[in-house]
C-alpha cells in the first residue's frame, strides 16, 4: 500500500512539472509573438521579453519597491521604444498606477 501510495505521489509531481513547463512554452510563445508584432529586436526585444514573461507569472505586475516599480515602467517604455514626450508621459502614468 506505501508504494502504491509514493507511486502515486511520484506521478502528481512528475505530471505538475509537466504542466509547468507547457505553461512555460506558452508564455514564450505569446511573448515572442507580441514581440515580433511590434518590430522589437535588440535591447528592446530582450526587455520587453523579460517584461512579458515576469508579467505573466505575476512577477512584474506587484513591484514590491518604488525602485523595483521604476524599473519595470523603464523595460516598458524601453520595450516600446517610446522616447521623448511620450516616454515622460508613460513614465509619469506607469509609476502611479495602483499595484494589482
Amino acid at each position: 500500500m506505501k508504494l502504491r501510495s509514493l507511486l502515486l505521489i511520484a506521478a502528481v509531481l512528475c505530471s505538475t512539472q509537466v504542466m509547468a513547463a507547457n505553461s512555460q512554452q506558452e508564455k514564450m510563445k505569446t511573448c515572442n509573438a507580441d514581440a515580433k508584432t511590434k518590430n522589437l529586436s535588440g535591447d528592446a526585444r530582450k526587455s520587453f521579453m523579460s517584461s512579458c514573461l515576469k508579467a505573466d507569472s505575476g512577477v512584474a505586475s506587484a513591484p514590491a519597491t518604488q525602485q523595483d516599480k521604476m524599473k519595470v515602467c523603464n523595460q516598458n517604455a524601453s520595450a516600446q521604444a517610446l522616447k521623448g514626450d511620450a516616454r515622460k508621459t508613460f513614465m509619469s502614468d506607469c509609476l502611479k498606477k495602483k499595484p494589482a
